[in-house]
């Protein structure tokens, strides 16, 4: 059986070794943020001041990685593509793929973006690094109730899988495994 989990893992490997040779002190906190990473973080601060959750670079299914999908106080999901240029909009040959993963699909893109290249039938968010605005609602499709289960718990556990490895980025590695105090066989307590 494979891990459901080992493409999600690859990426999160990836990206905390990124974060690990960024420097704060010359680089400073902003350097390790591509541009559309820094538009990802200005909606998942928008999403959480409107109730909703946020998880970047999400992997709802084995070759799809959204840029934020996002859970609703009542349980809706959100998918955010995040284009920081026409080039990188035109590049994206899956977003269709992503619509049967979510309640209602954005573009996320800044002020100088062209927005007349994004399809009017999706939602936009006007974002830079720090905020987000909803500027054109994406239309509802309600995801199937089996598959809006499965999605919740897997965002769940991918949400508690990062925040393990913030508290604990090496787990098992540092050779301090736990063991039972004493030998049960023995009678120690």
């Amino acid at each position: 059986m494979t891990d459901p989990y080992a493409e999600q893992d690859a990426f999160d490997a990836m990206a905390a070794q990124d974060a690990e040779r960024a420097d704060p002190a010359t680089d400073g906190p902003e350097i390790a943020l591509q541009p559309g990473q820094r538009l990802a973080r200005g909606v998942s601060r928008y999403l959480l001041s409107m109730g909703f959750a946020s998880v970047e670079e999400f992997v709802p299914e084995r070759g799809l990685r959204v840029d934020v999908m996002a859970l609703g106080p009542k349980g809706e999901l959100w998918v955010v593509e995040c284009k920081s240029s026409r080039a990188d909009f035109q590049g994206d040959a899956k977003w269709q793929g992503y619509l049967e993963w979510c309640d209602r699909y954005f573009w996320a893109v800044d002020v100088d973006f062209p927005t007349e290249l994004l399809p009017p039938d999706t939602g936009l968010i006007i974002a830079d690094a720090y905020d987000a605005e909803v500027v054109r609602m994406g239309p509802e499709q309600k995801v199937a109730p089996a598959r809006r289960k499965k999605m919740i718990q897997k965002f769940a556990m991918d949400a508690a899988r990062r925040l393990q490895r913030l508290r604990d980025p090496r787990p098992g590695r540092d050779g301090a495994l736990l063991m039972p105090m004493g030998d049960p066989e023995a009678g120690s307590h």
